[in-house]
C-alpha cells in the first residue's frame, strides 16, 4: 500500500482516490490515483482506475463492480472552501456556519475598513482586493462555493462575471427579485452568455423565511450543500430519494 504518497496527500491537502480490491483478486491490492493522473500501486484494473477524476469530483466514496471483482474507492480531499465577497455581517455569520461543517472560509473586500480580522473573526482568509483580483488570488475550483454579499453594482458586476469564469459548484447572490432582474440585464450586457446566468443562484438561498442573520447564513449555506450534493433541497418527507448517499 502507498502509505507514505497517502500520507502526504493529508498533509499537503491534495485530492486523491485509495482504490482497493475488497472482492475477487488480487484481493487487497491498492492503487493511489492523485488528481492529476499520478499514480502509485499495482493490482486495480484500468477501467476503475479511469474514474478517479469524475470520483473526486463527485467527492463521494463507491463501490466499483469490474469483472469479478468489488473495488472499494475511497475519496481524499481538502475541505471544501467558501469564498464570500462582501464583509458585511451576513459574511460573518457563514463564516462562523461553515466551519461548523469543515469548510475553509474566505471574505474578500475592496473596502479595508470592513474586511478586518475584528469584524470576521470567524474568516480563516481575509482579502483586501477588488473582486477580480481577489478571485485570481483564490483560483475557485470544483470544490469551491462563491457568495456575493455586496449591494452596489461596481462591485456585484466584476464578482459575478469573475465567479462564472470559474468551476465553483455554487454562484450565489443575495438581493431582491427586481435587484437579481437588474443585475442579469447589465451582466448580459457586459457579454455573458445567458446559459452562463443559469448558474448564479439569486436570491440565494433555500426558503425558510430567514429574516435574521444567522438565519439567512444557514438559508445559504444549505442551498450550497444541496448542489454540491446534486439535491433540490426540498423537505425530506416529500422526498423520493434516500435520506443518506449511499456508498455504490
Amino acid at each position: 500500500m502507498p502509505t507514505k504518497r497517502l500520507l502526504q496527500v493529508v498533509e499537503r491537502e491534495e485530492r486523491a482516490v485509495l482504490f482497493t480490491v475488497i472482492e475477487g483478486e488480487p484481493l487487497g491490492a491498492h492503487v493511489l490515483v492523485l488528481e492529476g493522473g499520478e499514480r502509485h500501486g499495482e493490482g486495480i484494473p484500468e477501467e476503475a482506475l479511469a474514474q478517479a477524476e469524475q470520483l473526486i469530483r463527485e467527492h463521494r466514496n463507491r463501490i466499483l463492480e469490474i469483472g469479478d471483482a468489488r473495488i472499494f474507492a475511497e475519496v481524499y480531499e481538502p475541505p471544501p472552501r467558501l469564498f464570500i465577497y462582501g464583509a458585511v455581517d451576513t459574511a460573518e455569520a457563514m463564516c462562523a456556519a461553515a466551519k461548523l461543517l469543515g469548510w475553509h472560509t474566505i471574505v474578500a473586500d475592496a473596502r479595508a475598513k470592513f474586511a478586518t480580522a475584528e469584524r470576521m473573526p470567524s474568516a480563516d482568509e481575509i482579502i483586501v482586493e477588488w473582486p477580480e483580483e481577489a478571485l485570481a488570488q483564490v483560483a475557485p475550483d470544483h470544490a469551491t462555493a462563491i457568495v456575493v454579499l455586496t449591494h452596489d453594482d461596481k462591485f456585484d458586476l466584476p464578482a459575478l462575471k469573475a465567479a462564472l469564469e470559474t468551476e465553483a459548484f455554487y454562484i450565489g447572490a443575495l438581493g431582491s427579485r427586481r435587484n437579481q432582474e437588474r443585475r442579469r440585464e447589465r451582466l448580459l450586457e457586459a457579454g455573458v452568455d445567458e446559459n452562463a446566468l443559469e448558474r448564479i443562484s439569486g436570491p440565494c438561498g433555500l426558503d425558510i423565511g430567514a429574516e435574521s442573520q444567522p438565519e439567512t447564513a444557514m438559508a445559504i449555506l444549505a442551498e450550497a450543500v444541496a448542489v454540491r450534493m446534486g439535491r433540490d433541497g426540498g423537505r425530506l418527507k416529500e422526498s423520493k430519494m434516500r435520506i443518506h448517499a449511499e456508498v455504490e
